[in-house]
């Protein structure tokens, strides 16, 4: 089951220098938006861990460092983590990149087991 999931905001970016505030409204943000994308997508078969494949699909062909884009999805995963009724301490997330397409993408792939 793959589940695709917009850009994370540029906010998100340990890089970002911005109030706590303006961050933490970034953050619950891209969390809700995950969260009701992974709802609707459905519920993969899970286990006692899983397996996922994460794919960042940037929005320009730009280099992007990969730890800063790990870092700026860690919402994401809590709000699909959160979708999925699980801690995401469960999740054993391998990352790929992917090329660069229009307003970008993070495609996560739930590995079956």
């Amino acid at each position: 089951m793959i589940v695709s999931f917009p850009w994370p905001d540029k906010r998100l970016s340990p890089n970002a220098r911005l109030h706590w505030a303006q961050k933490a409204k970034a953050v619950k943000a891209y969390k809700e938006t995950c969260y009701w994308l992974m709802r609707t997508a459905g519920r993969p078969k899970l286990g006692d861990k899983i397996p996922v494949t994460i794919t960042f699909y940037p929005p320009t062909k730009r280099r992007y460092d990969l730890d800063n884009r790990i870092a700026s999805f860690k919402a994401g995963q809590d709000g699909i983590a959160s979708a999925l009724g699980v801690d995401d301490c469960l999740f054993e997330p391998t990352y790929k990149r992917g090329d660069a397409i229009k307003g970008g993408q993070v495609s996560v792939e739930f590995v079956s087991v």
